[in-house]
C-alpha cells in the first residue's frame, strides 16, 4: 500500500477527485495549506523589485492510501490532467504504508481500504 499526498491548487480539486474515483481510490483526506516552493511564492511576472519577499500561497493537500497496483495510473492521470506548465502546479509525495486496520470491522491490509 502507498499513501499519496498530492499538493494542488485549490481550483484543481474537482479534477483530482474525479481522477481518484476513476482509478479506484476509496477515500481522501483534504487539508488547506499555505506554502511556497522554489519560486518563493512569486508568480511568473517579473518586476524591478530586487527583494520581492516570500508569499505563502494557498494550496490543498489531498491524501489517500491506495493499493500498489493503482499508484502508477493515478500519477499518470494527475500529470496528464492537472499540469498547466505553470509554477505552483503542485507535487505528489509517495510513501510506503506498513499496514492499516479498519476500526469498525477489524479488517486489515487491502481489505481495510
Amino acid at each position: 500500500m502507498k499513501e499519496l499526498e498530492i499538493v494542488i491548487k485549490p481550483e484543481k480539486l474537482e479534477n483530482l477527485k474525479r481522477i481518484l474515483d476513476s482509478e479506484g481510490a476509496r477515500g481522501v483526506m483534504i487539508t488547506t495549506i499555505f506554502g511556497y516552493g522554489h519560486q518563493k511564492g512569486a508568480g511568473q511576472v517579473y518586476t524591478r523589485d530586487e527583494t520581492p519577499g516570500i508569499n505563502l500561497l494557498p494550496k490543498l493537500s489531498v491524501r489517500t492510501v491506495v493499493k500498489d497496483e493503482i499508484v502508477e495510473g493515478i500519477i499518470n492521470k494527475v500529470l496528464e490532467e492537472l499540469n498547466t506548465n505553470s509554477f505552483g502546479d503542485g507535487k505528489i509525495f509517495i510513501k510506503d504504508i506498513e499496514g492499516v486496520v479498519k476500526i469498525r470491522t477489524g479488517e486489515t491490509g487491502n481489505d481495510a481500504l
